[in-house]
């Protein structure tokens, strides 16, 4: 059984931006940081990062710049600006919002007892 969970929208661009927050990286290693963080819960499939890849270009998150990889590969490099660093903060602040109400509906008396 497959205990891999689909990413939905919006959450990938933000795991992309933490994942950066450490460094510089190029795709495949932001796919493969995102699924080990996430004890391989999570998959990122090449034909949803690379358009999320895009979308944070172009609104000037994250720049890319050619380099060579660990295996003496060209790739693309991608890190993370300030405008990026800005995003992260409050989308991590909108996802905890997002966890805590969606915790509060599926599971009401865990949090009136621990609250």
């Amino acid at each position: 059984m497959d205990d891999r969970v689909d990413l939905i929208y919006g959450a990938l661009d933000v795991l992309i931006l933490r994942t950066l927050q450490w460094g510089p990286a190029h795709g495949h290693g932001i796919a493969k940081s995102i699924e080990r963080m996430s004890e391989d819960a999570l998959k990122v499939e090449h034909g949803s990062l690379y358009p999320a890849l895009q979308r944070l270009l172009q609104e000037g998150w994250i720049t890319a710049a050619w380099g060579i990889s660990d295996n003496n590969q060209r790739a693309k490099y991608y890190r993370l600006t300030a405008a990026g660093r800005r995003k992260l903060t409050a989308e991590t602040s909108r996802w905890d919002r997002f966890v805590r109400a969606v915790t509060g509906v599926l599971r009401p008396a865990e949090i009136e007892e621990g609250g």
